[in-house]
């Protein structure tokens, strides 16, 4: 047994550094630069700065020795309304997606602030010619080329008066890092497991501050896991013990009225929206009877009525694919035996036709538990329940790309955590899998 659950456990831990990886990859190609989303207009470029150096969005993606630096304004000259406090002389032109120099023309970047003992490069993509202190670059298709900026006050580039015109692209400004390693990828998985000189030597789930709030992620996630968790797992065990027991029931009275008439209201529930659920629970229950609360959170009395709603929304479906299950179980030779040896029908529905078929009752509610904590966004946010999934929409609506980011990783995380208990609950509840080579 535990060579199988280490099995498990290893290749779990392959489908997190995934996992970490999609999330990575996504969040950068959505978030962009987050220090200017969160300075608003017209920050100053110490502020940009030092706000992306707490975000560590100054850092190179993967690797790199340089990191961005605004102590020179960059130009992004596709974007001719972002170039700011450069100096640009000359003929020039925007039209065709870059800066188009005429021969003579210069182009000055000035110093914003000082950055003590720190080596400076800038980056230029250009084609055409230009010139910095006597220094010529010529290129007759697009390129990148690198150029130390270190102790400068100003960075000015010149086209030559009888040369070719200049076309700039880009100019960025970098300055250098002590390892290569500290990138915005080793930060990504920081978050998750990080590792510190003093006890405990070891912390998870560090996901810096809010982007709007500037408070610690860690500290939303916890103030709001009670508050879910005590939505989800009475609707969780809620509806797996109800839909067990509805599905018994069915086949137990297999084709009769009874369990056409369970089939049938399965069938009306699984057609049935969550919002309808959620809509006719506060109206009628909570405003027309008055015998639940519809909003805020105060203990077990405004959970009644969400719970109530969670299992309902969901038991239809349950009690179908229950029922499906035990009743393919019901021409199998060991319940034949338990018939003809006297087995009262308690005995052979509870112990053995439960048991045999909890292989894909445990999947189903492997499967179910994730899944409910986003079933909790809705609930959360109509009954004013301030967990986790009341936080993630606040966020979706803020655009708080941290604490989303944090959100995610959770439930996917949930996820993999689910699938090893299925994992290891299979080998538990079925003989059957050779735990001596590793499970099958």
């Amino acid at each position: 047994m535990l060579r199988y659950f280490l099995n498990r456990l290893f290749f779990s831990g392959f489908i997190i550094v995934g996992v970490m990886l999609l999330t990575f990859v996504l969040f950068k190609l959505a978030a962009g630069d987050p220090a200017a989303a969160l300075l608003g207009k017209n920050p100053s470029a110490r502020e940009i700065e030092d706000m992306r150096m707490e975000l560590g969005s100054d850092k190179p993606i993967i690797y790199g020795k340089w990191r961005r630096t605004e102590a020179f304004s960059s130009g992004d000259f596709s974007r001719p309304r972002r170039v700011k406090n450069i100096a640009i002389n000359g003929q020039s032109d925007y039209q065709a997606g870059y800066l188009k120099l005429a021969p003579g023309g210069t182009v000055t970047f000035t110093r914003n602030f000082q950055l003590e003992e720190v080596n400076l490069q800038g980056e230029i993509y250009f084609r055409g010619a230009f010139t910095v202190d006597g220094n010529e670059f010529i290129a007759e298709n697009w390129q990148q080329v690198s150029i130390p900026v270190t102790g400068r006050k100003t960075f000015a580039m010149q086209v030559p008066a009888a040369g070719a015109v200049l076309e700039l692209k880009t100019v960025n400004f970098y300055r250098e890092q002590g390892s290569a390693l500290n990138s915005q990828l080793l930060d990504s998985f920081r978050e998750l497991v990080s590792f510190k000189a003093e006890f405990p030597y070891i912390s998870f789930f560090n996901f810096g501050k809010t982007l709007i709030t500037r408070e610690p992620v860690s500290k939303i996630i916890w103030r709001g896991l009670w508050p879910s968790l005590s939505l989800m797992l009475p609707i969780f065990f809620g509806e797996i013990i109800i839909g067990i027991a509805l599905a018994l029931f069915a086949t137990a009275y297999k084709d009769s009225l009874a369990d056409r008439l369970t089939v049938l209201v399965s069938i009306a529930g699984m057609s049935v929206s969550y919002l309808v659920f959620i809509i006719f629970g506060q109206w009628y229950l909570g405003y027309y009877f008055n015998l639940f609360p519809v909003w805020g959170w105060g203990g077990l009395r405004f959970l009644a009525l969400p719970v109530l709603i969670g299992i309902c929304s969901g038991l239809g479906g349950g009690v179908r694919f229950y029922r499906t299950v035990f009743v393919n179980e019901l021409n199998r030779e060991y319940l034949r035996t338990a018939t003809a040896k006297g087995c009262s029908k308690l005995t052979i529905y509870s112990k053995h036709l439960l048991r045999n078929a909890m292989i894909p009752i445990i999947t189903r509610a492997s499967a179910s538990l994730p899944f409910l904590f986003t079933g909790s966004l809705l609930l959360e946010r109509f009954f004013g329940i301030p967990g986790l999934g009341y936080a993630g929409l606040d966020a979706l609506d803020n655009s708080d790309l941290q604490l989303l980011k944090a959100l995610v990783v959770i439930t996917a995380l949930l996820f993999v955590a689910m699938n090893l208990f299925a994992d290891i609950a299979y080998a538990w509840f079925d003989p059957r899998i050779r735990l001596d080579k590793g499970g099958s």
